[in-house]
């Protein structure tokens, strides 16, 4: 009988932690014969995603693994790098160059950011998740007070083309035509008519091999150690608050990066909502590969780009061949994201009463 309840209880963990890459895997099922996309279309759209959206959802591990659970705040990364790429557009540096310039530009805004969010967490433990989150619409409102009235009155910008009519301020969308596609086709591949974007991956792939190793660091360890109980990891002797901090530096460095290799790959820049669009996106797809707000892995990263992305490509054409409406897909998207985030943090808390009341049962000497 305890067997049977043992066995039953481990179905029970599996489907719980697994629920949502099986419902967007049965979506995706459901929804690609509809639409009547080709093999190839489908490949290459999900191979073009991947190279675009993977580098800034791996920017959200970090502070998972540190306990401090979905990085909202990764938006200030994402401004950072935005703000490198307005500069570097302004100054018409393009090639490699360009990106590395506007990587370069970026990291020091990044760092500045980075710390300001690791010390507001540290006063809200426990609460990381939503202040990070609206601590991204404040310093949101710094970045476009800066962009929409400091660039071209006080920070000079000399490119015509980026300042509103009125003489200062930049423009809505910007025309990224110097970076465009430059890692992408920067070591040019194709296999059957799909174009494979090698460089991009290997910088992916570089990225995933370095969190493998920081992983066995001290700091990493020390990470870990955090995210499993900060109290006995505080008991250990690791600063805490310290760790903390590092954790989301490195996330909002690497969001950074991640958002400049984002916007390479589209080729223009929403000045003013890039960075949220990338956040919100981030964060779904990685819950959708089968993460949780306390545990996440590489592989969570990349199933989770590819089942949302796939839902992204095939839910307009499917809804437009059953209901006659393409728009249906743009509302569906607007659904997951948000939805899954709920989601989410339903199971999350749903998750840490059941622990709980599995502890206080233990305590009780109850099977």
């Amino acid at each position: 009988m305890w067997d049977k309840n043992k066995n039953s209880d481990k179905i029970k963990n599996i489907l719980a932690n697994n629920a949502v890459p099986m419902i967007f895997i049965a979506l995706s099922v459901l929804a690609i014969p509809v639409s009547g996309y080709s093999a190839n279309y489908l490949i290459q759209e999900m191979l073009t995603r991947l190279a675009r959206n993977s580098f800034l959802v791996l920017s959200l591990l970090i502070p998972i693994l540190a306990g401090m659970g979905l990085n909202f705040g990764m938006v200030l990364g994402a401004m950072a790098g935005q703000v490198g790429l307005i500069f570097v557009t302004d100054w018409a540096v393009t090639g490699v160059h360009g990106m590395l310039l506007a990587a370069l530009i970026g990291t020091p805004i990044a760092v500045v950011l980075g710390y300001i969010c690791g010390e507001v967490l540290n006063r809200a433990k426990g609460r990381e998740m939503v202040t990070s989150y609206i601590l991204g619409f404040f310093i949101n409102g710094v970045y476009q007070l800066i962009v929409l009235y400091t660039m071209g009155r006080i920070i000079p910008i000399t490119n015509p083309r980026l300042v509103l009519s009125r003489g200062y301020g930049i423009r809505n969308a910007i025309n990224l035509t110097g970076v465009r596609h430059v890692l992408d086709n920067l070591i040019p591949f194709k296999v059957s008519g799909i174009d494979i974007p090698v460089a991009t991956f290997l910088v992916i792939g570089l990225f995933c091999l370095i969190i493998i190793w920081f992983k066995k660091t001290k700091i990493g360890q020390d990470m870990r150690a955090l995210g499993q109980d900060m109290k006995v990891a505080e008991e250990a002797g690791i600063p805490v608050e310290r760790t903390r901090i590092i954790a989301i530096l490195i996330s909002t460095i690497l969001a950074c990066f991640g958002q400049i290799i984002f916007l390479q790959n589209i080729g223009t820049m929403n000045t003013y909502n890039s960075h949220e669009q990338a956040g919100m996106f981030a964060i779904a797809a990685i819950l959708i590969g089968g993460a949780s707000v306390s545990r996440a892995s590489i592989t969570n990263v990349f199933v989770g780009v590819i089942l949302f992305h796939l839902m992204f490509v095939v839910s307009p054409m499917a809804g437009k061949v059953l209901i006659g409406q393409a728009q249906l897909g743009e509302y569906f998207r607007v659904f997951v994201s948000y939805g899954i985030i709920a989601l989410a943090l339903v199971l999350h808390a749903w998750r840490r009463m059941r622990a709980k009341a599995e502890a206080r049962r233990s305590l009780r000497g109850e099977e």
